[in-house]
Formats: structure tokens, sequence, C-alpha cells
């Protein structure tokens, strides 16, 4: 029997506050605007978590809403994967934490740490466990915090990040290799040598990031890591039904859909209401595309990503 990981059920979570571009200008005093945020970046506004408010609870409140769309409880959850870059503590990891805010006592926990690549790693994690049946029900949530790591006086990195959580059910299922659903394959890359140009190191621990050599490295790298996956399963670039890109710059999520000739409508976007969530950015527009209806039942959708590390990955999935 061939086992494949199929996407049960999706579900995010965005922290109440909402600071659209102007006031968070006003809030921190940059020398900034809507309108030279919106042109580099496309971004509108984001979510920033309250006070107290970690990346645990916001990804339990993301995997209660996963859960229930997949019509499981938590007790069916062998094991919970966390890719967060602002874990709550060095020890326990965010993943354990989140494990008893669920109520779950058995199974494995553990956190994944490849920045906003972290959900398409732990995705792939996921995936082998259960092809290799070592787990059949497996959490997958990328939850962030970016709003602690910020200097709120830089604003060529301050403007780009909002805080949230997405998540995944992935369920062990014979039945979708029979009908060609579930998780077809992921590819994961890194390069050490450029870890430099997007990093938090040191005190106070911040982002700092060379924005010129992000955006070229993850043109070229996820173009090809695209090709990749989908070389891979033998399958043209007409049969991918949706894009759910990691929600860094709408320029580069442009310029993805241009290369899969898919019409925008074709694209998930959240970049403009979300910022970047780093790990929990695909995760986040997932759920919505699956809950407004978009995503149906037999799409193929192809998820990719790039971040500090650098790390860059891409995943093939059909509903």
């Amino acid at each position: 029997m061939t086992l494949r990981a199929l996407i049960a059920g999706s579900g995010g979570y965005l922290p109440e506050l909402v600071l659209d571009n102007d006031a968070l200008a006003a809030r921190h005093g940059l020398d900034t605007s809507d309108a030279w945020i919106q042109e580099r970046t496309g971004i509108r506004q984001r979510h920033l978590a309250a006070p107290g408010e970690q990346a645990s609870d916001m990804g339990a409140a993301a995997a209660r809403a996963a859960l229930e769309q997949a019509g499981l409880p938590a007790t069916a959850v062998d094991g919970v994967i966390v890719a967060t870059a602002t874990p709550d503590a060095v020890f326990p990891s965010t993943a354990a934490r989140l494990q008893a805010k669920l109520g779950i006592s058995t199974g494995f926990a553990f956190d994944v740490a490849a920045a906003c690549s972290g959900f398409v790693y732990a995705l792939s994690v996921a995936d082998a466990m259960i092809r290799t049946g070592q787990a059949r029900c497996v959490l997958v949530i990328g939850a962030e915090v970016f709003s602690r790591i910020l200097d709120w006086t830089d604003r060529a990195t301050c403007v780009l990040f909002g805080d949230g959580a997405g998540a995944v059910v992935l369920r062990a299922s014979d039945e979708a290799e029979a009908e060609g659903r579930g998780l077809l394959s992921c590819h994961l890359h890194a390069d050490g040598r450029h870890g430099d140009i997007l990093q938090v190191e040191g005190a106070p621990g911040l982002v700092r990031m060379a924005g010129r050599e992000v955006f070229r490295h993850a043109v070229s790298k996820l173009a090809a890591v695209v090709d990749e996956a989908l070389a891979h399963n033998g399958l043209d670039k007409s049969a991918v039904s949706w894009l759910v890109p990691h929600q860094a710059n709408l320029r580069i999520i442009e310029a993805m859909g241009r290369k899969l000739g898919l019409p925008p409508e074709r694209v998930v976007v959240t970049v403009d209401r979300h910022a970047n969530t780093s790990a929990a950015s695909i995760p986040l527009a997932l759920a919505e595309a699956t809950r407004d209806g978009r995503v149906q039942r037999g799409d193929l959708v192809l998820m990719e990503a790039i971040g500090g590390g650098l790390t860059w990955g891409a995943a093939l999935a059909r509903f």
C-alpha cells in the first residue's frame, strides 16, 4: 500500500491589531509614506501581535481552525511541526508548547528553522514521515511574531513584516494515491554562502536585509525550483491551477505568476493585507483560498518560498 499525505484541512489566525502604512509611519516616526511602501512592495497594512501574544498562541488558534475544517479531533494528531523564526523560547520548542495548548500529550513535537521557507521545509518533513509510515496525521504550522525582532527605525525592513499563523492538517491516505491527490513532491535547497544578506544575528537580534540582493536571488532561485517541481512530476506549467507563493513582495509574486502563464486571478495574494508573515505566509494564504472556495477538489496547487539562509523550496499538491 502506497501512502500519500492529503491536505485535509487548513486554518489561519491574524492578531486583532491592524496598522495601515500611514498609521505605521506615524506610530514610529518613519520618513516614509503609503505610496512609497505600496509602490515598492504592494503592502497596504499588516497585523501586529498583542503584548504577551506568542507564536504558540497564534499557531494553536490556526491549528484549531485547520482541525475543524478537517473534521478531526486534536487526539487524532500524531505529531506537531512548527516552522518559526520567532519561537516563544529557546526551549521548550514552540511546537511542544502549542501541543500542550491543544491538549495533545502523545506523539512528537519539534520546530523547524528555515525563516520564510520554513513552512515548505516543515511540509516536506511531515510528508516524508507519512509516506514512510512514521505518522498518519501531522499538524504543520507556520507561526511568526516578527514585530518583536524589527528595528522600527529602519524603514527598509520594518514596513515589510507582519505577525500571524497558518496551519494545515496532513492525513495519510492510500485512496489519495489512486485519485492522484495529496502532496506530489517537495523540493528543498539552501546556500549558506548568502546567509548574510538576510539575517537576525547578535544583540539586540533584529532583522537586517540587503533588499536588492534578496530580490535578485528570489527571482532566479524560485524560477528554478518551480521548474524542478514540475519536471519531477512530468507536468507542464499549464497544469497548475493555483500559485500560492510566499508573500514577501508583490513584484516577485507577479513575476512568478507571469512565468507560469497564470492570470492574476489564479495567484493567491495576501501580502497587501498581511505583509510578510515569514513562515506563516503560505499557510495563511492557502487557508484563505480554500475557505473562500477558490481552491477546489482536483486543483493542482504550487507553493514556493525563499528565506534567510538562504533557503528556498517548492511543493506541489493536488486537492
